[in-house]
Order: C-alpha cells, then sequence, then structure tokens
C-alpha cells in the first residue's frame, strides 16, 4: 500500500471500531504513534474519549509536551493515570523492572480499561519483535485491541507528523527513537536497530515490553 492509503485504511479500521464497540477508549502516551493514531481518531470521532498513562519517571520534556497537547491540541482535559512514586521502592526500575512496569503502567492502564469494550492503540509491527504478527483489530483481547497503523513504517509517521504539522516531542530531536520512563530509555546505538532497542537496555527486556500490551488487560 501507499502512503495515502495507509491513512485511508486506518481510518476504515477506526469506523470499524467505532461502529461494533461503541463504548470505546484511545490511548495515548504522547508519542509519536500515539499522537498520529490520536488524530487519526479525532478526525473521526471529535470527542472521542482518550486516556493517558503518566508515571513518575517520564523525562520532563514528555510531561511538558503532554501538558502543551492537551491545552493547545486538544483543548479538553482527558483522564489521566499515575501512581506516585512511593508506591514502589527507591530505583525499582533498577531492581525490578518487571514488577516497576506492572506498578507503573500495568494497572493503571487495567484501572484506565475497567467498563470499555475496546481500545485504539498506536502499536506498529515494525517497531521491533514483540510488535511482529499483531492484527488490526485482536479480538481474543479484552477488551479488544484495535491498531489501525499496525503496517505503517517509522517513516510514513514522520510523514504523517509534517503533513498534519502536528507538534512532536522534543526528545526526538535528540536523537530517541521510542520513548518510555527516563531511566529505562536510551539513544539507539544504531539507526539499524530496531526502533525500541533503546529500551531497557541491559536487561531481560531489552527491546521488550512494559506489559500492557503483553499482559492481559482483564480477564472475563
Amino acid at each position: 500500500m501507499n502512503f495515502v492509503d495507509k491513512i485511508e485504511q486506518a481510518k476504515d479500521t477506526i469506523s470499524t471500531a467505532l461502529k461494533t464497540w461503541p463504548h470505546l477508549t484511545v490511548a495515548c502516551s504522547f508519542g509519536k504513534d500515539s499522537v498520529v493514531t490520536l488524530d487519526l481518531c479525532l478526525q473521526i470521532k471529535p470527542d472521542i474519549d482518550i486516556f493517558t498513562v503518566m508515571t513518575p519517571f517520564k523525562p520532563k520534556e514528555t510531561l511538558v509536551y503532554k501538558d502543551y497537547m492537551i491545552a493547545n491540541w486538544l483543548k479538553r482535559p482527558i483522564r489521566e493515570f499515575i501512581v506516585p512514586a512511593t508506591s514502589a521502592p527507591d530505583k525499582h526500575w533498577q531492581t525490578e523492572p518487571e514488577d516497576c512496569c506492572r506498578i507503573f503502567k500495568v494497572e493503571p492502564t487495567r484501572k484506565a480499561l475497567e467498563g470499555y469494550d475496546a481500545w485504539i492503540t498506536g502499536l506498529r509491527s515494525t517497531e521491533g519483535w514483540t510488535r511482529a504478527g499483531l492484527a488490526h483489530i485482536e479480538k481474543n483481547q479484552i477488551p479488544v485491541k484495535v491498531n489501525p497503523i499496525l503496517e505503517w513504517t517509522e517513516l510514513d509517521v514522520w510523514r504523517y507528523l509534517a503533513v498534519r504539522e502536528l507538534p512532536v516531542n522534543p526528545l526526538y530531536g535528540q536523537g530517541y527513537r521510542s520513548l518510555g520512563c527516563a531511566p529505562c530509555s536510551r539513544i539507539s546505538e544504531s539507526d539499524d536497530l530496531p526502533e525500541r532497542a533503546g529500551r531497557w537496555v541491559g536487561t531481560a527486556k531489552c527491546g521488550g515490553e512494559c506489559g500492557i500490551h503483553s499482559l492481559p488487560m482483564r480477564t472475563s
């Protein structure tokens, strides 16, 4: 598919999801992929429900960018979820990264999805090995997970952001390709590596997932 076809396919996926599961929400981490996905959603349903999960360890740049985008782009409040840093031992991200992600990312996301039939994400299959082989609509998930830009490349994302003249998180200008919490995100050593290669470097989670896309969000 060419770029225009990918945009139309993404919009069709979102429209189908909204018709099938009216009680739906869209996740936004305020990374490049989330902003693209949210912009596509807003063109179809301007009042779509939006949530974000921010940890106490997000870089200052991400938090400032989030507040700017909410105030100046969305121009309306969204549901925000954050767990206090005191909910885990100091530097828990260093000693128990899996559990740290569970406390600060997985559990608040589960809270955010309570009562919803489906949610829309900005997952892309080329980001890393953990995201290959997914479907545009994952009906085996509870709630159903919708991935409208799944087949987009990194270049497609940047092209869309440029065409739509959307502000981007300033950390990308520093060389980051995938954004997460400050202690667990690095600038990738090579452009030949997957986008998520700079995540959790030096741990068993390197290039992997925090858990919100690899663990059940609800079992029934």
